[in-house]
């Protein structure tokens, strides 16, 4: 009869979350994360086939909400869009409040993600972000023209700076462990600090 691995799988999880955590993924040792979780290292691949895999298994889950969420704020966004209220999309920044809130649900895990992924394919993710809400940015102000709302032309590789510097101050609290009060309270400079500028670049 096969065994059940639910609970050695459970006990994995927080070894290599704590492993990783402590020394990052390059240096994050399967044979540690074994002894941790009280197993053989041959008993790990079992469970996951390398160490990617294991971070992967740690960090997927928040990516996808991540990505949720980043989905209905650009469906919000259109609809402002088609009912020409920007002033609502500008000030509600409820989009910083949402994420914040979705980094302290997950802080250990967006802290690997921000600090601890050197050596996956996670390791460039405030890069890959940027170029999706860049391609995303100039896809929406094209729609914005074809609307008649008269927004400003930017280039690429301007927007992209500004989206870089942008998206590394938001990430900012995971990279020195900011607490959530300090964060919301960073939040709102940040919101004060950006919107008028993006409103005055954009032109929306």
């Amino acid at each position: 009869m096969p065994k059940d691995k639910t609970a050695s799988h459970e006990r994995i999880i927080p070894a290599a979350k704590d492993e990783f955590l402590k020394k990052g993924f390059e240096k994050a040792s399967m044979r540690s994360i074994a002894s941790a979780a009280g197993m053989t290292s041959a008993g790990l691949y079992r469970h996951f086939a390398d160490k990617e895999a294991m971070f992967a298994a740690l960090i997927e889950p928040v990516l996808e909400e991540f990505t949720k969420q980043y989905g209905i704020f650009q469906q919000r966004d259109y609809q402002l869009l088609e009912r020409k209220a920007l002033d609502t999309m500008w000030d509600s920044g409820s989009d910083l409040t949402v994420f914040l809130d979705l980094i302290y649900q997950h802080f250990d895990e967006f802290k690997l993600l921000i600090c601890c992924a050197e050596g996956t394919r996670y390791a460039n993710f405030i890069h890959d972000f940027v170029m999706i809400e860049q391609k995303e940015t100039m896809a929406f102000l094209d729609t914005a023209r074809e609307r008649g709302i008269p927004v400003k032309d930017i280039r690429p590789e301007e927007l992209h700076l500004l989206l870089s510097a942008y998206a590394s101050a938001i990430f900012e609290v995971v990279v020195h462990d900011f607490s959530q009060e300090d964060a919301q309270h960073y939040m709102k400079t940040l919101q004060t600090f950006f919107y008028p500028g993006w409103r005055a670049v954009l032109g929306l």
